[in-house]
């Protein structure tokens, strides 16, 4: 049993870290054809995804400190649960930039509407499940920082998939 709690960790932490590096770019890419392919584009969606993930480790923090183990997990879930509400991820149809200013503004309230929430949620991933692994009766839940390579290793395949093999054969619809 021990072993399966192990794996469903570690397959949880790679699964995420894989989406976080699908997501960022599978977006970023979605807006493109709205506003062309300026740096301001490319610049805005990694500022906000950098700030997404320090909220999501700052949530893993403060959210296990203030609610507990227990308590947090199933305001995780919740959480969870309603970043589903927003899926699938996309632009609805029509919706145009601001043409008399810059932009930057608009593509980081557009990130923030539409996969602000699923992002923050993949983010907070591995503090939360770190911690949880911890509490646990694992012979390792003392030292849980290990599953940290798992989600290297996920963000690294996420990375490096990314344009080998999601981009070519699938659309941005699908």
């Amino acid at each position: 049993m021990r072993s399966l709690g192990l794996i469903l960790f570690l397959l949880s932490l790679f699964i995420s870290a894989v989406l976080m590096f699908w997501l960022e770019p599978m977006f970023a890419k979605m807006i493109l054809p709205i506003l062309g392919g300026t740096s301001s584009v490319w610049t805005t969606c990694i500022a906000f995804y950098q700030l997404a993930l320090l909220g999501g480790y700052v949530y893993g923090h403060v959210a296990i400190k203030w609610l507990g183990v227990k308590r947090q997990s199933i305001f995780h879930l919740v959480l969870l649960w309603s970043a589903l509400i927003v899926l699938p991820i996309g632009i609805a149809e029509g919706l145009t930039p601001p043409v008399s200013s810059n932009p930057m503004f608009w593509v980081f309230l557009l990130l923030l509407t539409t996969v602000g929430l699923p992002f923050f949620v993949i983010s907070s991933t591995a503090p939360v499940l770190q911690k949880w692994f911890s509490t646990t009766v694992h012979p390792s839940a003392k030292d849980p920082y290990f599953l940290y390579s798992t989600s290297n290793l996920g963000s690294m395949v996420g990375l490096l998939a990314y344009p080998f093999l999601v981009e070519p054969y699938l659309t941005l619809k699908t």
